[in-house]
């Protein structure tokens, strides 16, 4: 297949001159060729960092190591390299040493609330299945820092187990996500057996895969892989596109094959300052995605991470980019922005106010212009007091799927489940004899 760019072409062939035009959209390839150096780095991009910075940059890799795939490398802007947003996500950053006193290793609280080995339940009706800790990437922004590249791994069949044995176990969970590192990370046999595991559990609607492999390593997405999610569905991926600059020709054709294979497909994004914290690229890339039938899903407030203060914005910055999609843009196309609450408190959402005061009865509200209206409340409303007495309630209380066939006729008459006998018709002088003489 061919290579898209001559950015890549060059990467590539100073990866790998014989090979390099066969190899590239081999997934595997890759990984087999990540760069985790800075010598290699600065060799493939043919740029040099000045010797004081280089010092800073390894004692950052000691503590935050280095993987970028040859692929997410070459979109990087070698003409203005600092402001790049590819670069400043893939390279690390000696401000990654500057640990502030509210950053925690675990800022959310994933490890206390941990029943299981893998398992991360917070939620009532669903958990997190933390199935590896490897990526194809360390993104700098990385809320996991603490196991990703730290603990480079795959759990065995007998550690996830462990986990599965935890969601058997708890009828509550209608819902697994299945988390990293990144889950297509592993070999397509595994995850098959895994997912398999998870949807023969009765109570599992519903199976998540987040994962950031559409975005720094698109030839992950195979014909092999897309087959096999199929087998499970319902499945939904959500994925975690930053920037604009990211949704290439590539990536486009990963998201494609997913969507083609109906698994519904959101996005993840992080607010990072220097990389998108800018109305005009949020909306872009928003608006990109849905063109893509990726739907916006949360726009994160950066975790309390250790090593992330230089990434985090003020929430006014959040609030004013949430100003600038609510109205000006279709509603499929505006996020959720959120705060991870530090110590495992879930997600917090967080919206401009457009409620401006309420009475018993008028409700006075501003929109998106700052147009300021009201809402007449009902004067009639009765509220019913709720005892949690479900079967003397009022309300339509039937929630099963609704019939929609029904035999009559022969048809009914022919059928083994339907207990009718005889079909009589109406006015039949014989039956109202009988209830008159009842």
């Amino acid at each position: 297949m061919a290579i898209y760019s001559q950015n890549q072409q060059d990467i590539a062939r100073r990866i790998n001159v014989d090979s390099a035009q066969s190899n590239w959209q081999d997934w595997k390839w890759q990984l087999k060729h990540s760069v985790s150096s800075i010598d290699t780095f600065e060799n493939l991009l043919e740029i040099r960092f000045p010797e004081m910075e280089r010092k800073k940059l390894e004692m950052t890799l000691r503590k935050f190591p280095l993987s970028v795939t040859p692929y997410y490398l070459s979109l990087i802007d070698t003409e203005d390299l600092n402001n790049c947003p590819v670069f400043r996500q893939a390279f690390p950053s000696p401000a990654e040493l500057e640990i502030d006193k509210c950053d925690m290793a675990d800022p959310l609280a994933e490890d206390q609330d941990s029943p299981a080995p893998g398992i991360t339940h917070r939620y009532p009706d669903r958990v997190l299945f933390h199935i590896s800790n490897v990526c194809s990437m360390y993104c700098r922004h990385c809320t996991r820092k603490r196991k990703v590249g730290d603990q480079d791994s795959i759990p065995g069949r007998q550690e996830i187990e462990k986990g599965l044995a935890y969601i058997r176990n708890q009828p509550e969970v209608r819902d697994v996500l299945l988390s990293g590192g990144d889950p297509l990370m592993l070999n397509t046999d595994y995850l098959d057996w895994i997912l398999g595991e998870i949807r023969a559990i009765e109570h599992v609607e519903v199976i998540r895969i987040g994962s950031r492999m559409p975005v720094v390593l698109p030839y992950r997405i195979t014909d092999e892989l897309v087959d096999m999610l199929k087998k499970h569905q319902p499945l939904w991926l959500n994925t975690h596109f930053n920037h604009p600059r990211e949704i290439t020709t590539s990536s486009k054709t990963a998201i494609r094959k997913l969507a083609d294979a109906g698994i519904p497909l959101g996005n993840q994004t992080v607010l990072l300052a220097g990389v998108n914290d800018c109305p005009r690229v949020i909306k872009a890339l928003n608006h990109k995605l849905v063109a893509n039938r990726v739907r916006p899903y949360y726009l994160y407030q950066c975790d309390l991470a250790e090593g992330l203060s230089h990434f985090r914005t003020p929430v006014g910055k959040g609030i004013e980019i949430m100003e600038s999609l609510i109205g000006h843009t279709s509603g499929f196309s505006v996020p959720t922005y959120v705060i991870d609450a530090p110590g495992g408190g879930g997600k917090i959402p967080l919206n401009p106010n457009y409620l401006i005061s309420l009475s018993t009865n008028k409700v006075v509200l501003r929109n998106y212009e700052g147009v300021i209206t009201t809402y007449q409340e009902p004067d009639s409303y009765k509220a019913d007091f709720c005892n949690r007495n479900c079967n003397e309630c009022r309300l339509h209380l039937k929630l099963d799927d609704a019939e929609e066939y029904r035999a009559t006729g022969i048809e009914m008459l022919l059928s083994d489940w339907n207990q009718t006998i005889s079909l009589t018709p109406a006015n039949n002088e014989r039956m109202d004899r009988r209830s008159h003489d009842e």
